[in-house]
């Protein structure tokens, strides 16, 4: 009896060093912290930043929050773009910290809000900021002016919206995983293969319900969908605001309305996080109709592997049940 018991305490013991090893992962936002999850399924668990609800441009890091950047052993992020909050606690790590900035993960497509070149990147140059290495040496913040509304030009931030992208970011993160925890490789490059099926059957659902309504144009709430509408084809005819944080003006809502007149009928959709008075009002002055509320950034959705797909397909549905009424 003696024995058994040693046995399972030193089984034990073996068991909790196993899981030590594993990298301690933190995440910015919801849909980066589910394709991490989807990695590390059975290993560990990303920890996700932005509290469920949260707006990733406004948000701000507590004390407890930013102690579990420092002390991270990878930290994964979209990048400054979108989250500046994050920006001065992921150099705060040092040179030579363990950081994946997605938008600059190899094969990321990265498109330009209205204005700029929708252009492919392969990581290869970001000016000053290298997040996608292990180089975070001193730099002048003050020169990439993010803000906490991101300025509307330039890189577009909401990449997970395109599948090919959650593709390329799932592979990024095992490659990263497997360079921190070499014994269990064969473990997350497994998960990135079930990761990457289960977005392409993800991909496929937007798709087949999206397919017969991509051509009615609709209206959003902010600049976030370029990404979504570019992969399935949808006639994204504008949107209330530029940023998050930013409130239209009177002459763009003034043009917007009159644009939406012109076309007929059309569906726009409030933003879950955002007020949708301002969407209501322009739904009734100009006859279009009010579809459900969009999730882009996954707040009503619970963390871990099933979150990118549900956001993703959440999406579709709620997009593809108002136009097909029209």
């Amino acid at each position: 009896m003696r024995y058994i018991i040693a046995l399972l305490l030193t089984s034990a013991s073996f068991g909790q060093t196993a899981l030590a090893d594993v990298p301690k992962v933190v995440t910015d936002i919801l849909p980066v912290q589910s394709l991490a999850a989807a990695v590390m399924a059975g290993l560990g668990e990303p920890e996700v930043l932005l509290d469920k609800g949260a707006s990733p441009h406004s948000f701000q890091m507590r004390p407890s929050q930013a102690a579990a950047v420092a002390g991270a052993d990878l930290v994964i992020w979209v990048g400054p773009e979108l989250t500046p909050w994050l920006d001065k606690a992921v150099d705060a790590r040092g040179a030579g910290a363990a950081v994946l900035g997605l938008l600059a993960a190899p094969g990321t497509t990265l498109r330009q809000f209205p204005g700029g070149e929708e252009h492919a990147d392969e990581g290869q140059d970001h000016g000053d900021h290298d997040h996608a290495g292990h180089d975070h040496s001193d730099h002048d913040h003050a020169a990439h002016a993010h803000g906490h509304d991101h300025a509307h030009s330039g890189t577009d931030p909401h990449a997970w919206l395109d599948p090919a992208n959650a593709r390329a970011w799932v592979a990024a993160i095992a490659a990263e995983l497997s360079r921190l925890d070499p014994e269990n490789a064969a473990r997350y490059a497994e998960n990135a293969a079930t990761a990457v099926q289960a977005i392409d059957a993800a991909d496929a659902r937007a798709r087949a319900a999206l397919e017969p309504v991509k051509d009615r144009p609709f209206v959003a709430f902010h600049d976030a969908y370029g990404y979504f509408a570019g992969t399935y084809g949808l006639t994204l005819a504008g949107t209330i605001a530029a940023g998050d944080a930013a409130s239209p003006g009177a002459r763009h809502l003034s043009d917007l309305q009159a644009q939406m007149q012109a076309a007929g009928p059309l569906c726009i959709f409030p933003e879950v996080q955002h007020d949708p008075k301002l969407i209501a009002q322009m739904a009734e002055a100009t006859g279009a109709r009010l579809g459900g509320a969009l999730d882009p950034e996954g707040a009503g959705v619970d963390p871990g592997p099933g979150a990118w797909g549900a956001i993703l397909t959440g999406m579709a549905d709620t997009i593809a049940t108002c136009l097909k009424d029209g």
